[in-house]
């Protein structure tokens, strides 16, 4: 990735992103949840010339895939390649920007994997027990958590998966679900013992509350959930499934060869396997096989994970409980966990439908207009609700009419009235001038810092105020009438304006990075608006300014019943 002239201080910054199972397309609630805040975040320490890291992956061996596959008549391996090139797809036209995205379906993964199991085995951390399990008589098998689906003994939601209910959060085990029914022959499954290895998560309670205790930038939602996890005790929990898909245990004996690392034990070490990976490939600049670890043992490191509501456990409890017992690795510094992104009301689902995959959203639409609607109403502390009418006004009337007509109108007048190049300011600049670039100047502590807190929503609303802010200053100075009468006046006008335009560029790229950086070019500016630091950067007098061209297409209203029409199928 480029990188920005280094900050006084630069700050090491792991992004670690949830990984998503290759059992569907991607869809919006996966990008407005983890995807997007993430890219956001790490754009934004890019241009302050932090040392940032972000990686992911493709989970190939959760039992959603394997699930697929069966109701496919393929192969585990099938469902994930050809989802995972769709995720690649993804990132790719939405301007997502990781370092690394894998999957766990790697050699390094295994390895890494493995050595955190037998770490932890040997520390005492891991131990053999007998459970009942729940086993389907007609396939002859036991159901894996994900193959079960019942009532939840919490809430009472019917739909609640045999590892956790998505309507209340609560991480449950598939023999506590009320009424369970099999997924692969709809029949009532049995109780069966069978023999696996436990996480001694109890052993961790007391650690993991202080711990928690001290997080008091956490969002709030986060902090209390898990407090309320830690406070009621923490029970051990199996990590191995009797399964042939995923990471083998590392053991001999013919009692472990139809046994596999379960995948909630083993998808978190993905943000530490591909850490690995990333520093031994070349895609590390450096060629150092060993960087990762100023990421994950370096003092001052920050390590970020971007997750839905639904993975909070699994990220402040659980994986903090495996790296405490591992020892000498970072714990997370912060989890801003998001909400929900619902469709007219109801949860986006790969399985249940009635969503906007992004395939079918990039085919039609540019990625900066979904970039700013899903940023400006995040579900950061509370479900947010997508709706094609919200997209169309979003586009329209902030997109189009505030923010990219007030870059259009500033470059059209300025190349028709001064040889299409930026004009001169005069040495001593108007009250409302020096406000006005006053104002953009210091937005860039305000806006950053909510960048920096994963406060996006307010960042984008403080970066669009400044824009509102030029075009109020535009419509009192009129320099397309001034310009007739006083061309000084409005020289100066133009000439501010332009310079706030280029500090608004640099404060929206990391939401809108493809038409920021078309608009970086409109201003006469080289090079790549990201790779120019947290900062304004001046528009000279004297600048030749391209032709310009809007940033942003209108909608038309028909788009709305067009798009429902879709959803409902």
């Amino acid at each position: 990735m480029t990188t920005a002239t280094p900050s006084p201080s630069p700050e090491t910054v792991l992004v670690a992103v949830a990984w998503p199972y290759a059992n569907n397309h991607m869809h919006l609630g996966h990008v407005a949840g983890a995807y997007l805040p993430a890219d956001i975040y790490a754009r934004y320490h890019r241009m302050r010339g932090d040392r940032v890291l972000m990686v992911s992956g493709s989970d190939s061996h959760g039992t959603p895939v394997t699930v697929r596959a069966e109701e496919e008549g393929s192969t585990p391996e099938a469902v994930f390649q050809r989802y995972h090139q769709s995720f690649l797809a993804t990132f790719e036209g939405m301007g997502i920007s990781f370092d690394l995205f894998t999957s766990t379906d790697t050699e390094n993964h295994r390895q890494v994997t493995q050595e955190i199991f037998l770490r932890l085995l040997e520390r005492g951390y891991l131990y053999e027990a007998e459970q009942e399990q729940l086993f389907d008589a007609k396939m002859g098998r036991f159901l894996p958590d994900r193959y079960v689906e019942g009532t939840c003994p919490k809430c009472g939601f019917e739909g609640a998966r045999g590892d956790q209910c998505d309507n209340c959060g609560s991480t449950l085990d598939a023999v506590e679900l009320k009424n369970p029914r099999s997924r692969l022959s709809d029949s009532t499954p049995e109780l069966r013992r069978t023999t696996h290895f436990f996480l001694k998560l109890s052993a961790f309670t007391e650690a993991l509350q202080q711990w928690v205790e001290t997080k008091e930038h956490w969002r709030l939602n986060v902090r209390n959930f898990t407090l309320g996890m830690l406070r009621e005790g923490l029970k051990d929990r199996a990590i191995t499934r009797d399964l042939t898909w995923g990471v083998p245990i590392p053991l001999e004996g013919e009692q472990y060869q139809s046994k596999r690392i379960y995948v909630w034990f083993e998808a978190v070490i993905g943000y530490l396997s591909a850490s690995k990976e990333w520093a031994a490939s070349p895609l590390n600049p450096s060629g150092n096989a060993e960087d990762w670890r100023a990421w994950w043992e370096g003092d001052t490191a920050k390590t970020v994970y971007f997750i839905g509501k639904d993975n909070i456990p699994f990220h402040t409890v659980i994986w903090p409980a495996m790296l405490m017992g591992f020892g000498g690795l970072n714990l997370p510094y912060d989890v801003p966990a998001n909400q929900y992104l619902t469709m007219s009301g109801a949860k986006a689902s790969k399985s249940r439908g009635g969503v906007v995959w992004m395939p079918d959203y990039l085919e039609r639409y540019d990625p900066d207009p979904l970039r700013y609607l899903l940023t400006a109403s995040a579900p950061e502390t509370s479900d947010a609700d997508f709706s094609w009418t919200e997209f169309l006004r979003r586009n329209n009337d902030e997109l189009v009419a505030r923010w990219g007509n007030l870059v259009n109108r500033v470059l059209t007048i300025t190349r028709r009235n001064y040889d299409g190049r930026v004009p001169d300011a005069p040495a001593t600049l108007a009250p409302e001038s020096r406000e006005l670039l006053e104002r953009v100047d210091a937005a860039f502590a305000s806006v950053g810092g909510d960048y920096d807190a994963v406060q996006l929503r307010r960042a984008l609303n403080g970066a669009m105020e400044v824009a509102s802010a030029a075009n109020q200053y535009l419509d009192q100075r009129a320099p397309w009438q001034a310009v007739k009468t006083d061309r000084d006046h409005a020289a100066e006008t133009l000439h501010v304006a332009l310079n706030v335009i280029s500090g608004l560029v640099t404060l929206l790229n990391p939401v809108l990075p493809f038409t920021c950086q078309q608009a970086w070019k409109l201003l006469g500016h080289e090079g790549d608006v990201q790779a120019a630091g947290w900062r304004r950067t001046p528009v000279l007098a004297g600048t030749v300014l391209p032709e310009a061209v809007p940033l942003f297409k209108k909608l038309d209203d028909a788009i709305v019943a067009e798009e429902e029409e879709r959803l409902v199928r």
